[in-house]
């Protein structure tokens, strides 16, 4: 830049404003990468197997989630069923259309949306889409292992990229009652919280998550999801044990059949700041690395607190 007498001293500038940023951007070598203890490798994340059958839950779980995010390719979702205290088991994960591997970058993506709707343009191949996805995952039962059968509770959207589209669907969907765009972002330290900020009139609030109030007749409730906090949140439930309460644990005996949503997983990395007293874990995407897997994850946890699961348990009075 013009104020700059070289390209080191450029990249001083750089470092001196974010170091994080600076190690994990321009040198690939996160300064965190080897300091977060509590943080499981995508290896670990891959062995936390939980050995029930894919899709099947457990009589324990009382609420089913979904979480859709949108890319101009394909649609990536994850489901979650959990107990009342956050123990948490991935139920299904994937794309639509399905890749019919378990393995592939995004980039790699051959069955798109647009080929699969020849003839649509990009908005009508993602409408189409989402209804079809929402409609195989929200329309059909889940069977629990006592032999009841679960619905999905709450089916999220991302908004983020073709707002108008998702909006319309869900504005319109069969399942407008299950179904709410949605939309991530991080609130640093820096930065209110959304549950301290001011709740206007239908807005509703939780840990982490708002949903604004109506807009206007054709408008679309949207809910407002702090990443950073449901970021960590995911990483924290990664690491409890296998047995203990609030474990997020995967389906089936496989590590290799995991391991693409590991390394969405691990595809970002955390910087802890301090701001208006308090202290707050900044998440940072890693060049290169596809994080989609992971926006689903933490999505689907932030529709289990709209659902009313809780870490912990209220005392009985």
């Amino acid at each position: 830049t013009s104020d700059c007498l070289s390209a080191l001293q450029y990249a001083m500038n750089l470092r001196l404003r974010d170091e994080a940023m600076f190690a994990a951007e321009y040198q690939n070598e996160p300064l965190t990468a080897k300091e977060e203890e509590d943080m499981l490798s995508a290896d670990e994340i891959a062995a936390k197997l939980n050995r029930r059958p894919e899709g099947a839950v457990p009589s324990s779980c009382g609420r089913l989630v979904m979480y859709v995010d949108v890319q101009k390719k394909c649609l990536y979702y994850a489901i979650l069923a959990l107990e009342p205290n956050f123990t948490a088991y991935l139920l299904e994960y994937g794309t639509h259309p399905d890749q019919q591997r378990h393995y592939f970058a995004y980039r790699e993506v051959r069955k798109t949306l647009a080929t699969a709707r020849r003839g649509h343009g990009e908005e009508a191949a993602i409408y189409a889409g989402l209804e079809a996805l929402v409609a195989e995952k929200l329309g059909r039962a889940w069977p629990r292992d006592d032999g009841a059968e679960m619905r999905i509770s709450l089916c999220l959207i991302d908004s983020g990229y073709q707002k108008d589209t998702v909006e319309l669907y869900v504005r319109q969907s069969k399942y407008a009652s299950t179904v709410m765009s949605a939309k991530g972002f991080g609130v640093g330290a820096s930065s209110v919280p959304l549950e301290e900020r001011t709740k206007k009139k239908g807005e509703e609030v939780g840990d982490g998550w708002k949903v604004t109030g109506p807009q206007g007749e054709h408008s679309v409730r949207l809910v407002l999801i702090d990443t950073n906090h449901w970021k960590s949140f995911l990483h924290a439930r990664l690491a409890v044990p296998l047995g203990d309460g609030g474990c997020l644990s995967l389906w089936g005996k496989s590590e290799q059949r995991h391991r693409m949503i590991a390394e969405h997983f691990t595809s970002e990395y955390r910087v802890r700041t301090e701001g208006r007293g308090r202290k707050v874990d900044e998440w940072k995407e890693q060049p290169g690395r596809d994080n989609h897997l992971l926006d689903c994850a933490v999505g689907c946890l932030a529709a289990a607190s709209m659902v009313g699961c809780r870490l912990l348990a209220k005392a009985v009075p």
